[in-house]
C-alpha cells in the first residue's frame, strides 16, 4: 500500500488556533525573560551600525569575513576598557554630585520662593512685584514633578557605579551576541535578520527597506544630534562657569529622546543648579544669571530644531512626539533606560507594521500611501539616510548656502569691516 506523500493542508480554524497559541507563548516569553529584551535589542542595533562598517574593511584589506568581524570587536572592547578606565568613573561621579546639589536645592527651594516673593523686580521706569504670583504652589510643583525623577535617576546612576559587574557582564553578553550576529552573515547583508514567507517575498523585502530607513535615520541622526548636543551645551554652559557643565550638557542630550518632558526637566535643572551653585557672571544677580542660563538653553534647542534636525531626521520616523514622549515613558517602565533609547524607532517599526496590515485588511494597496508620500518630497531623503561621504558634502553646501553666503554678502554690502 503507498502512503500519501502530500501534507495534508490545515483548515482556516485550525491556523488560527496554531496562530493564537504562537502568539500566546512568545507573549509568555516575553513577559517571563524580559530582562534580557533590552540587551537583545542593543546587540542587534549595534550588529546594524557595524555591518558596514566590517563591510567596508573587509573590501579594503580582502580579510576573511570572520577575520575582519573579529578585530573589529576586539578593537571595540579594547576602546570600551579604555574609555572605563579614562572617564568612566569621573563622569560618574560628576553626575552622582549634580544629583546630590539638585537634592540639597530642592530642599532649598520653599524658602528662596518665599524669599524671592517679597522681591521687587525694577525694568527702567517699571517696577513689578511677584507677590500677585503663587510662588509656594508652583515650588511645590516643581517638587513634585523633579524629586521622583531625580530619585530615579539617582538610583539608576547608583546601581550602575555599584553593580559594575553586572552592567559589564550585560555589555559583554550584547557584545557576544552581537558578534555571533555579523560574524554568521558571512557579508550577506539578508542573513542579518531572514524571513522566508511564499508569495510574500516583494513585501518582506519592502518591509525589511522601509524598517531599514526607520532604524538608519533614528541611529545616525540621533547619533549625531546627541554629540552635537552635547558639545554645543558644553561650550556654551561652560563659557558661562555653570557648575557640573558637562553632567547638563549629558543630560541636554539625553533629554532630546523624550519629547516636551526631556527638555523641560532639562530647563528645570539648569535654573536650579545656576541659582544655588553661589556665584555669577557679568556681575548678574542669580535670579538673572539663573534666566540667562535657561534662556540661552531654549535658545540652543530651539535652533537645534529648527536647523539641524529636519536635515538630519526629515519626516524618517513619521510619528508625533506626543506618542514618542507616552512610548519613552511606558518603556522605561519595562525595559528602563534601554526602553526610553529606543521608543521612537521601536514606536515607528510597530506603525508601519500595524498600517501594512491594517490596508491589507482592507484589500487596499500597502505600499500606495508611502509610494505617494516618496512621490511628494520629490525623492529626497534626509542626510540619515545617506552614506557619510554624502552627508559629509551635503552638510557642507547647506553651511555654505545658508551661513558663509549670508556672511559674504554683509561684507559685500559693507555691514561687516
Amino acid at each position: 500500500m503507498r502512503l500519501e506523500t502530500t501534507s495534508p493542508r490545515w483548515s482556516s480554524l485550525t491556523k488560527l488556533v496554531v496562530a493564537l497559541t504562537l502568539v500566546g507563548v512568545f507573549a509568555g516569553l516575553l513577559i517571563q525573560f524580559r530582562h534580557i529584551v533590552g540587551p537583545l535589542l542593543m546587540a542587534f542595533v549595534l550588529s546594524y551600525l557595524l555591518y558596514p562598517i566590517v563591510s567596508v574593511i573587509r573590501q579594503r584589506t580582502k580579510m576573511n569575513w570572520r577575520l575582519t568581524t573579529t578585530l573589529i570587536f576586539v578593537l571595540i572592547v579594547i576602546a570600551l576598557l579604555g574609555l572605563l578606565t579614562w572617564g568612566g568613573f569621573t563622569v560618574v561621579d560628576q553626575i552622582n554630585s549634580l544629583i546630590r546639589f539638585l537634592q540639597k536645592a530642592i530642599a532649598n527651594l520653599p524658602a528662596y520662593l518665599e524669599q524671592l516673593s517679597a522681591t521687587k523686580i525694577s525694568i527702567g521706569p517699571f517696577e513689578y512685584s511677584l507677590q500677585a504670583f503663587d510662588l509656594e504652589a508652583l515650588g511645590s510643583q516643581l517638587l513634585g514633578m523633579i524629586q521622583p525623577i531625580l530619585s530615579q535617576v539617582g538610583s539608576l546612576v547608583t546601581g550602575l557605579a555599584t553593580g559594575a559587574a553586572s552592567t559589564l557582564g550585560w555589555g559583554a553578553f550584547t557584545l557576544l551576541i552581537s558578534y555571533f550576529i555579523v560574524s554568521e552573515t558571512g557579508g550577506s547583508s539578508s542573513r542579518l535578520l531572514s524571513l522566508d514567507i511564499p508569495g510574500y517575498e516583494y513585501d518582506v523585502e519592502r518591509i525589511g527597506k522601509e524598517l531599514g530607513r526607520i532604524w538608519n535615520a533614528f541611529l545616525r541622526g540621533q547619533i549625531i544630534l546627541i554629540a552635537l548636543t552635547i558639545v554645543v551645551y558644553t561650550i556654551a554652559l561652560g563659557s558661562l562657569q555653570v557648575r557640573f557643565f558637562f553632567g547638563l550638557a549629558v543630560l541636554a542630550g539625553l533629554a532630546r529622546f523624550v519629547p516636551y518632558v526631556g527638555p523641560a526637566i532639562a530647563w528645570v535643572v539648569y535654573f536650579l543648579v545656576s541659582i544655588f551653585q553661589g556665584h555669577t557672571v557679568f556681575g548678574l544677580s542669580p535670579f538673572w544669571y539663573a534666566a540667562l542660563v535657561v534662556g540661552i538653553g531654549l535658545l540652543l534647542d530651539n535652533s537645534i530644531d529648527s536647523l539641524i534636525t529636519p536635515r538630519l531626521m526629515g519626516n524618517a520616523l513619521q510619528v508625533h512626539p506626543a506618542a514618542v514622549m507616552v512610548a519613552a515613558l511606558t518603556a522605561a517602565t519595562l525595559l528602563g533606560i534601554i526602553g526610553v533609547l529606543l521608543a521612537a524607532p521601536v514606536l515607528a517599526s510597530i506603525k508601519l507594521v500595524v498600517a501594512y496590515a491594517m490596508r491589507k485588511m482592507f484589500d487596499l494597496d500597502p505600499w500606495e500611501h508611502l509610494d505617494k508620500e516618496l512621490t511628494e518630497s520629490g525623492g529626497k531623503l534626509s542626510l540619515a539616510y545617506m552614506d557619510f561621504g554624502d552627508m559629509a558634502k551635503s552638510l557642507w553646501n547647506w553651511l555654505n548656502q545658508s551661513v558663509l553666503m549670508r556672511i559674504s554678502n554683509l561684507f559685500k554690502k559693507g555691514k561687516i569691516k
